[in-house]
């Protein structure tokens, strides 16, 4: 994986992170048409389908519109478990740009689902419009979905929001993570005025399981480094991993996730949430993190859904 470490986090004005479990109807985004609004603007979707076929998991549709797109599906670990790439040739979102990605997992199919690289966030105009990137995966009866991305790279100035939606339904299965970067401490550029909110939730059988929220804006510059905030670390990860089927017998698994937290000096808690697996991490250095993350994911892989880890092989371009 391509070392984006040192571009890291920033301010972080409002932190808050619960876990619910009301019932809702399944929030799903709304694909628009595409619209151009300047030659650096755009409104743009990209959905996938998989499907469960005599040849395996299978990519059977790939809907797009924008600079959204993948090329193939590959079988490092046979036919069963479809490798996906998202390619997003310009690299980042500016003013006014809105990505809507949509996987729809059949009944017993498999995906793992990364980047080639970090995505970014760039500088917004002066205006502050919105750079919008939604993500929903859609996982049916036993299906299984791994959502693997590299970091996301915030910009200082950035004014930016970005959402997760996993739907899961019966036997389902979610590993994924997300890790961002906020500012580029490396050049001495903290996030500045930025403004960033994310959201990433889990619904099983459209029940809501997880639920986590990120804001970020001026109005508590302390947070930033504050030991209830971000204590002076620039890089911000979650990693969620469920629903385990018996959730009392994983005490061995959270044990082995901690101890490989401490080896890595990284600031890391591992939390057992009813039937998911929590893990999140604050650290200096995004390449660390992801070591970290992709470590755990070894871990748990093979508990969850009883397959040993195999990397997708652009990690190691």
């Amino acid at each position: 994986m391509t070392d984006q470490s040192n571009l890291a986090l920033s301010p972080i004005e409002t932190l808050t992170s619960a876990i619910e479990t009301p019932t809702s109807a399944t929030d799903k985004p709304t694909k628009s048409a595409l619209t151009v609004l300047s030659p650096s603007q755009w409104q743009a979707f990209l959905t996938l389908g998989i499907s469960k076929t005599s040849r395996g998991s299978v990519l059977k549709t790939c809907d797009h519109k924008g600079p959204l797109y993948v090329q193939k599906a590959f079988y490092p670990e046979g036919k069963d478990t479809a490798h996906i790439y998202l390619l997003h040739p310009p690299g980042g979102l500016v003013s006014g740009d809105e990505l809507t990605i949509t996987a729809n997992l059949g009944s017993d199919t498999h995906a793992l689902i990364t980047t080639p690289g970090a995505g970014r966030v760039y500088r917004a105009r002066e205006d502050k419009t919105l750079q919008h990137q939604i993500t929903c995966l859609n996982v049916e009866q036993n299906a299984i979905m791994e959502w693997l991305p590299q970091e996301t790279i915030l910009y200082p100035n950035a004014h930016t929001r970005l959402e997760n939606r996993i739907n899961l339904a019966e036997g389902a299965k979610f590993i994924g993570w997300e890790i961002t970067c906020f500012g580029l401490p490396a050049n001495q550029l903290d996030f500045a005025q930025g403004q960033a909110e994310q959201g990433f939730e889990v619904r099983q059988q459209g029940q809501l399981k997880v639920r986590e929220r990120l804001i970020i804006d001026q109005s508590k510059p302390s947070i930033l480094n504050a030991k209830a905030g971000m204590n002076g670390l620039p890089i911000n990860g979650l990693m969620v991993a469920g629903p385990f089927n018996e959730p009392a017998s994983l005490e061995p698994l959270i044990d082995a996730l901690r101890e490989l937290c401490q080896d890595h000096n990284a600031l890391c808690g591992v939390t057992l949430v009813e039937e998911y697996l929590l893990v999140r991490s604050l650290h200096n250095d995004s390449e660390q993190m992801k070591q970290v993350f992709s470590q755990c994911w070894r871990l748990i892989r093979p508990q969850l859904i009883d397959k040993q880890a195999c990397e997708p092989r652009i990690w190691a371009t």
